[in-house]
Order: C-alpha cells, then sequence, then structure tokens
C-alpha cells in the first residue's frame, strides 16, 4: 500500500475536494442519520412456483422420511410428547405438524434495546444490518493479524456503536481469547451494554450463558421480569449441525429464549459439496428442512414466539474443500431461501461475507455480492455487514469501515428521493433554464438541491488522480484505518444511569463469585 496511517490529509471544502474533509477532519465522518432502512424493491425471484413447491415438498419429505437428529433430551421428550417419530435422537416429523407450528410463527417484531429510540422492526420489507460476528482472530494495518483480545473487543462494539448503518451488536465481533471463557460472556455482555445502546445478541451455548445474558439485559433496560418478558429484547442465532443435527446447548439455549418470548433466528450453516448436496436446489432443501425442524419445536413450545428463517448456504472450493463466499452460487441460494421465507411467512437472516483474507478488492467484490444478494432475496437481518474476512476467521476494522460505506449506499439506494417523479423531480424549468449546450451547476433548480442531491462517502475519494496524488495518494484501506482510528481515539459512550450501571457491574462481580459458566465436562 502506497500510505500509512500517518500521511497528513489536506483539507479543502466544497464538492469532490469535500471527501478530504469528511476522511481526515473529527472523530466520526459525516454519516447518513439513524434509521432503519426499507427495501422497496420486489424480491428477484429465481425459481418458479413450481420450485418452490418442489423444494417445500423436499423439505416436508426429509423431516418425516429420512429425520433430523437432536442431541437434546428436553427436545426428544417434547417431540414425543407432540406425537413424532423418535428413535434414539433421530425425530420425523410429519407434514402436517411442520406446517401447523410454522403458520404459528409471526411474520414480524419488534425488538428494543435499552435505548427505545432504536428498536428495529424485523420483517417486512425492513433491513437491518449487523457487526461481525464470532472471529477468532483480528487484523489491521498496524499490527496485523492476531489472536482476539477485549481490548480489540471493545474496539469494535465502539464501530458498531458509531456508524448509524450498524443497527445490531451481533456476536462478539472478535473472541476475546484472553479472557476465561467461564467469565467471558459476563465481560462481553456488560461491555455490549456499555458501549452501545443497541440490540444486543446472546449466544446459545448453554443455560447460564443465556440466563446471565437475558438478566443483564433486562436490568439495562430497568425492567421488570414482566416487562422484559412482555417484547422481545435480546436474540439469539442458532445454527445446525449439518447435515441433518441440531446439537444440545443451542436448542437449550433457544428453547429458555422463546419461552421468555426473545427472539431465535436458526440459521443452518450448509456448504454445498461438503455438508449438502452439490446442487443449489438440494442444498437449500437441506437447509430450510433443518431450519424447519428448529422452528417447528420453538413454536410448539412457544406459540409465537418470535423466529426468523437463516440461509448461511454456499459452497466450497472442489480443489481444496475450503469454504467460498460470495459467489454466484451463494448469490442464488440466498434468493431461493427469500423466496421459501416468504413462502413460509418468516422473517429472512443473510450474511455479509468474503473469503479473502484482507481488505482488498476481493474482499470487496465478494461482500458486495453478499449484500446485494440480501437485498434481491429480502433479507430482513444481515449479520457480518461489516467487518468480516477470511470466511469469518479474522475480523477486521477496515473492512468494517469500507463495509459502512457499501451499507450506506445500500441506503441511499433505497430512498424513494431517488426515483421521484413530481414536477420538481422531472425539472422541466431547469431544463428549459439551461437550454441547449449550457450547464446545471448554477442554476436554481441546482442550488436548490445539491447539498442533498447525491450520495456523500465516508470513505471513499471522488477526487481526480492528481488532486489524490498530491494529497499522500492514499489508498482505500488506509483510509479506512484513519477514520477507525479517529472512532476508537474519540469514543464516547452512549448515556447509562449511574444506578444501573452499578446494578450491572454487582450482578456481573457476584455471577464470577459463583465462577459463572461451566467449561469442564
Amino acid at each position: 500500500m502506497a500510505e500509512t496511517e500517518t500521511a497528513p490529509t489536506r483539507r479543502r471544502a466544497g464538492g469532490r475536494a469535500g471527501n478530504a474533509r469528511r476522511n481526515g477532519g473529527g472523530a466520526l465522518p459525516d454519516q447518513m442519520p439513524w434509521r432503519v432502512p426499507e427495501n422497496p424493491d420486489p424480491p428477484v425471484a429465481p425459481l418458479d412456483a413450481e420450485g418452490v413447491q418442489a423444494i417445500h415438498r423436499g423439505a416436508l419429505h426429509v423431516l418425516s422420511e429420512i429425520g433430523i437428529e437432536f442431541l437434546n433430551d428436553e427436545a426428544l421428550a417434547l417431540f414425543r410428547q407432540a406425537g413424532c417419530r423418535v428413535t434414539d435422537q433421530n425425530v420425523r416429523m410429519d407434514a402436517d405438524f411442520v406446517t401447523e407450528m410454522v403458520a404459528r410463527a409471526p411474520d414480524r417484531f419488534t425488538l428494543t434495546p435499552r435505548n427505545p429510540d432504536r428498536a428495529l422492526t424485523i420483517g417486512g420489507r425492513y433491513m437491518v444490518f449487523g457487526n461481525v460476528s464470532s472471529p477468532p482472530n483480528a487484523w489491521d494495518m498496524v499490527r496485523g493479524k492476531r489472536p482476539g483480545d477485549f481490548s480489540t473487543y471493545r474496539e469494535f462494539l465502539m464501530l458498531t456503536q458509531s456508524f448509524n448503518c450498524i443497527h445490531l451488536a451481533g456476536g462478539y465481533p472478535v473472541e476475546p481469547v484472553d479472557i476465561h471463557p467461564s467469565v467471558r460472556h459476563l465481560d462481553c455482555v456488560f461491555e455490549k451494554l456499555i458501549l452501545t445502546d443497541k440490540a444486543i445478541h446472546t449466544y446459545s451455548l448453554g443455560r447460564e450463558r443465556v440466563e446471565d445474558a437475558m438478566e443483564m439485559v433486562r436490568i439495562a433496560g430497568g425492567l421488570t421480569q414482566e416487562e422484559f418478558d412482555a417484547t422481545p429484547r435480546i436474540y439469539t442465532n442458532i445454527n445446525s449441525t449439518s447435515p441433518l443435527k441440531h446439537d444440545y446447548p443451542m436448542i437449550d439455549g433457544a428453547l429458555r429464549l422463546a419461552r421468555r418470548g426473545q427472539p431465535v433466528i436458526v440459521t443452518p450453516f450448509t456448504l454445498a459439496g461438503a455438508m449438502a448436496p452439490v446442487t443449489m436446489a438440494g442444498a437449500v432443501t437441506l437447509s430450510v428442512a433443518e431450519g424447519l425442524a428448529a422452528i417447528a419445536l420453538l413454536q410448539y413450545v412457544a406459540p409465537g414466539a418470535p423466529v426468523a428463517l437463516g440461509t448461511f448456504t454456499s459452497n466450497v472450493d472442489m480443489r481444496t474443500g475450503a469454504p467460498a463466499f460470495g459467489t454466484p452460487e451463494y448469490m442464488r441460494a440466498t434468493q431461493m431461501t427469500g423466496q421459501m421465507a416468504r413462502f413460509y411467512g418468516l422473517p429472512l437472516r443473510s450474511s455479509g461475507t468474503c473469503t479473502a483474507n484482507a481488505p482488498d478488492a476481493q474482499a470487496m467484490w465478494e461482500t458486495c455480492n453478499s449484500l446485494w444478494a440480501a437485498v434481491q432475496s429480502g433479507t430482513n437481518m444481515v449479520y457480518h455487514a461489516a467487518g468480516w474476512l477470511e470466511g469469518g476467521l479474522i475480523a477486521s476494522p477496515e473492512k468494517f469501515v469500507m463495509d459502512c460505506e457499501m451499507l450506506q449506499m445500500i441506503q441511499r439506494y433505497f430512498e424513494p428521493a431517488l426515483t421521484g417523479t413530481r414536477p420538481g423531480d422531472i425539472a422541466l424549468d431547469a431544463i428549459a433554464e439551461v437550454g441547449p449546450g449550457g450547464h446545471y451547476f448554477g442554476c436554481a433548480h441546482t442550488q436548490e438541491r445539491y447539498t442533498s442531491a447525491f450520495y456523500s462517502p465516508i470513505c471513499s475519494d471522488w477526487r481526480n488522480y492528481e488532486a489524490w496524488e498530491a494529497d499522500g495518494a492514499v489508498e482505500t484501506p488506509a483510509r479506512a484505518h484513519r477514520i477507525y482510528r479517529q472512532i476508537v481515539e474519540s469514543f464516547e459512550p452512549p448515556p447509562m444511569d449511574p444506578a444501573i450501571r452499578e446494578e450491572l457491574a454487582d450482578f456481573v462481580a457476584r455471577r464470577k463469585r459463583e465462577g459463572g459458566a461451566p467449561t469442564d465436562f
């Protein structure tokens, strides 16, 4: 790269040169205001009506004739109670049961964090974006690749809070391996709740982690137990162990959350050619079957509990067996699963993914493919929308900032102003005023609108080559690194009542004295 984070940035006002001011001045770049965007476009539908029915019939056949293994005794007992056929850990459920249970699920729900102004509608045409979640490693331009730690974890939460286009504080944006697993969830959830005021996720990894997280969210919101149970406040995501298995801790946590009215996103992780059939239709069929199995269980236990169907269907590199993301196959699988989610009346979750190892061109075209597949599929929740690298093994703050540029562009693309056709939009007076051979820079129509007419970037540099070169030839990752450092170095947490913070800290201290969550079995 031509430049490090120490290069100067010349500031000039107005026009394309305004990028220099946005990229180099102040703690936060100018950005679009907080809002929950709505996708105005009809979804892409690669399947015809018979194709949707074929996948539906295939999923029901898997559930009734092949079965799904549940490695959870409580789930097996519940399925027996419901009249399903249970043999050892294999559960076969009839089509009528699955259809009836899935029909109980709402097509949308509202997720309300400790700051009610950040409430999110999940479903319909709404589309929300979450930060990168769960990588074991971090990478940035100065320190390179390294195992995740608590300091870096906190930095990613600062980015999550600072960017208005990020709506969800998902799973740990990087795993802080310097904190013991028995108490890691306590420190991590505490930091989520004080460094952000956005909706947060809890991992579904055992009773203690789930129960502790729910209690901490209740405390942070100043809620009674009844108030917490009355509306969604925290969410989880569970993955199947493809093919055809759901494990113990994720189902345990999902049941606990569903019984208290908290959302569960069910996302099978199916890689075509490895953990799923090599055809996209086969992989999607398997994914849908695994997803419906868990949703049916949750709706049997807690009718009407908020759920969503997730898709994480992609393919492997058949030369190496490595996962591949942002591929044409990934895009089609996401669109196809979107059709199935609409068929079942369920909100949809997908992801912003890539396989690239650094925030380079490959990272951005693969992530762009993933994000536009989310747009085209009618996705409602986009996980890993900012910061993901190496197939989910690396979180990068530079990539986080670069991804936020794309997310803002998507939000701008959704705005009705871009397709308005009122007289002022058709602009016949301006066309007449300028006439043949003129220009529109100075006409009244432009002067009235130029400050908000077009998208304004946070990281892109729109100057010509000579101006960019004279200003240090700063390439995109270096510009993103500057923004990341400016945010971290000047970050101020959102307000929290001191009494609530003290109660949270006391809860964490008590649970640490009690040992947190067991790690030795």
